[in-house]
This record gives C-alpha cells, structure tokens and sequence, in this order.
C-alpha cells in the first residue's frame, strides 16, 4: 500500500479519537480539568445547544422533586453538575415555599450562566464550585440531591454517588440520569447502559427505585435511601 494511503489512514483514525475524547465524551478521559475548560468554553450557548423543553422540565423535574420533600418546612436540595442551573430553575418555575437550594459545578462559566439564571431567587440559592467527587458538605444535610447528564462525564462516577448518598439525610429522595441510548457504548468504564445505575443504588442499599426514559440518550432514576 502506498505510504500517502497509510498518512491518509493514520490520519483519519487520528481526527476520530480526537473527535471522541474532545467532542462525544467531552473530555473526559482527559481528566476533570479539561472537561471544565471545554463546559467554560460552551457555557454561553448551552442553553441554547440543550433546547431546554419548558413544560418537560416541570413535568419531570420540578414538580416530583417539590413532591418527594414536604414544603410546609425548611428543607433543602443540593444539585451536583448543576450547569446553567436548569434543576434549581424548575424547582422555582414549580414556586416552593420553604426550601433552599444549591447548586456546585466545577466550571466556573456554567455557574456564572446559573447565577444569572436565578438572580430573582438569588436570596435562597446558593452557588458554589466543587468537585462532585469531594463536596464540601457536612454528613446528611439535604432532603434530595440531584445530578442529570452529568455522570458519564465524571472520571469516578461511583464515588461521585457515594458523596451524593453521605450529604443525604436518610429517607431522602436521589435524582439522577443514566446513559442509555447508542452513545453510551463510548463511555466505557462508566455505568452507561440501561440498568447498570439501577443495579449499582439497589446493591447500596436504596429503595424505592423507579426509572423512566429522559429524553433521547438517558433513563432518568429515581431512589430513596
């Protein structure tokens, strides 16, 4: 075979592991630091690259999670990879009394988007960056923590959850998304795939697991622990 077919080979397969380490998992196989710069990167325009569905956001998020705390007291609702703020968004779109919400990222630019976001509501929500790995919380604090489309992005998925479950005060609800549609053969090494996160919170011994279909590309999971 020629040596200009071997180049042109060479460097086909090239722009295609490019192609899956910077653009279809987002960088994260390249480590936590390069996944933030790519979310900074992004952040202006990730509402619109998203297409945020109003009413779906309500349907889905808001209203359930309003549902699983009692509003008549104080409560409180941690969103990890909160991105531009979308969870923390619908929970206030829904109009919850007694709550306080917040919300940790490790891009700054997203966070900057989310405060934006909430600058009405910026008297009961706080922002903050952290690493979903190592969250800055006390033991058993909040009533529901949340994470959507973020845990196939995270090097140590498993022990993202397991700080998820130590903020969690016990009898407290967890909401998160799963990777399940045909992407998720390119995130190997994380739970992707229809009902490994399941399977995972079950052997962790949470209750209450329900799954339904988030979108294209996800299940969305909810549990009780």
């Amino acid at each position: 075979m020629p040596p200009l077919v071997w180049y042109f080979i060479g460097l086909v397969l090239f722009a295609a592991i490019v192609y899956w380490l910077v653009v279809m998992t987002e960088g994260t196989y390249l480590g936590t630091r390069p996944v933030a710069w790519l979310y900074d990167l992004a952040a202006p325009r990730y509402d619109r690259i998203k297409a945020v569905q109003y009413v779906y956001e309500l349907r889905y998020i808001g209203i359930p999670l309003l549902e699983a705390v009692d509003d008549s007291r104080e409560w409180k609702l941690l969103d990890v990879a909160t991105g531009t703020g979308r969870v923390l968004s619908a929970l206030e779109d829904v109009g919850y009394s007694n709550g306080r919400l917040y919300g940790v990222d490790r891009s700054l630019g997203m966070l900057n988007g989310a405060i934006l976001r909430a600058k009405q509501y910026e008297h009961r929500t706080e922002y903050a960056q952290q690493d979903a790995m190592h969250l800055g919380f006390a033991n058993g604090v909040f009533d529901c923590v949340s994470c959507l489309e973020a845990l196939e992005f995270m090097q140590h998925p498993k022990q993202a959850i397991q700080e998820m479950l130590r903020v969690l005060k016990p009898g407290g609800t967890l909401l998160l998304t799963n990777r399940v549609g045909f992407d998720s053969w390119f995130f190997p090494g994380r739970m992707s795939k229809r009902g490994r996160l399941e399977t995972y919170l079950q052997a962790e011994g949470l209750g209450n697991i329900r799954s339904m279909r988030w979108q294209i590309d996800y299940d969305i999971v909810w549990a009780r622990k």
